[in-house]
């Protein structure tokens, strides 16, 4: 059951909102205090007992982060592994997939930077093709064309990243996994920006991975992620391409086993400090109800999308697509989207900047050489974002 959404309560339980307005939520957000208390617990037990002796003394709250983040994901046990960010367990799934050359790996226009480069490197090291699939007329990617382009090409793996980090657009990660599923392809779904701030269940999309992290819309710390792996798959022998001696046993010359479950897609050495803290941030948002914090946080959202296109006509929104989520870009013309983002910090307003190497199929066609990001989250009050816009206008009339 979770609690009636109070974002005063949320506030009294997050330390960071007193130091200015913070609308950066989808590159590191606030961490409430359960967070530091959890991560400030395990630093204190290193150093009285030292870094392995205070690990085994806290086996029982390390396996309740497991626990935790697979009642996140409606998961079920030994399906997590703990990694050390998203970019780590997207390469972690990508590593397991037998690519040969000419092999076809199919995405989206609107996959993240990272995931787009490694499959960059893929093709170039492999000789694997990189198919993307076309937008909709309406933005994000055209999912019945990506299924059709599935069922020509067939690919070896299918990619899709459900938030994007350069715009509001979510898209719909289900179909597309659906269909993968049925003609028995991988796939792959980056869910860093979409964990804690909408409902990730595996479930409802059917994928072979999700990868995440810790520090965004979830509010845990940096430096710890997380990468789910379906069941069947692990059943069936995926592992990584480089296990370690955590996620398999060396049994003898020439021979070496997995481990039984997502943990093959571990490394031996962890912050487990950290990793606690995103426990911590999980249970957390789990007790506020992630429907609850999504609804808040795409209300004020949308109501910043509207503010900003009320204003200057040199002030253009930029998010397009059926669904848009708590990520909102937009230019402001004749002025560089990082002349604008510093403006607003010299004001208080934590926020960031998109560049066009972070976005370039989305933003070459566009003419768009940068954005500047606002992403509110549940926390945030009306009079925060007044006070952004009030302090664009600022910014404008100089």
């Amino acid at each position: 059951m979770s609690h009636p959404l109070d974002p005063q309560a949320l506030r009294r339980e997050t330390p960071g909102v007193d130091a200015g307005v913070h609308l950066n939520h989808a590159g590191a957000s606030l961490p409430p205090q359960a967070v530091h208390d959890a991560i400030q617990a395990h630093l204190a037990a290193e150093i009285e007992l030292g870094g392995y002796e205070a690990e085994a003394a806290r086996q029982e709250e390390i396996n309740d982060v497991y626990h935790a983040m697979e009642s996140l994901l409606g998961a079920t046990p030994g399906s997590v592994a703990l990694v050390e960010n998203a970019t780590t367990a997207f390469s972690q799934a990508l590593s397991a997939i037998r690519f040969r050359p000419g092999d076809v790996l199919l995405t989206t226009r609107h996959d993240y930077v990272s995931n787009q480069l490694m499959a960059l490197s893929l093709a170039d090291r492999l000789g694997v093709e990189v198919v993307h699939a076309p937008d909709a007329p309406e933005g994000g990617v055209d999912t019945e064309a990506m299924i059709e382009l599935m069922h020509r090409r067939r690919p070896r793996l299918v990619t899709m990243t459900h938030v994007p980090t350069n715009s509001g657009l979510v898209q719909d990660p289900a179909p597309v996994a659906v269909a993968a599923r049925a003609r028995g392809i991988p796939f792959l779904l980056d869910a860093c920006q979409s964990v804690g701030q909408m409902e990730v269940r595996v479930d409802e999309i059917p994928a072979t991975f999700i990868s995440g992290t810790a520090r965004k819309f979830l509010r845990g710390p940096r430096g710890v992620g997380f990468l789910w792996i379906d069941p069947e798959a692990l059943d069936a022998g995926m592992t990584p391409l480089f296990p370690d001696l955590r996620g398999a046993d060396w049994l003898g010359d020439g021979i070496w086993q997995p481990a039984p479950d997502a943990r093959r897609f571990e490394n031996w050495e962890f912050p487990w400090s950290l990793v606690l803290g995103m426990g911590a941030a999980a249970r957390d948002a789990q007790r506020w109800g992630i429907s609850n914090l999504q609804a808040r946080a795409w209300k004020l959202a949308a109501d910043l999308r509207t503010g900003l296109a009320g204003m200057d006509d040199r002030v253009q929104v930029l998010d397009r697509g059926p669904r848009l989520g708590a990520i909102v870009t937009f230019q402001v013309q004749g002025m560089p989207a990082p002349e604008v983002a510093a403006a607003l910090r010299a004001r208080g307003i934590r926020l960031s900047v998109v560049d066009w190497h972070s976005a370039v199929l989305d933003f070459e066609p566009r003419g768009i050489e940068a954005a500047v990001r606002m992403s509110p989250h549940a926390l945030t009050l009306e009079s925060e974002l007044e006070a952004a816009l009030l302090a664009l206008e600022e910014v404008l009339s100089r």
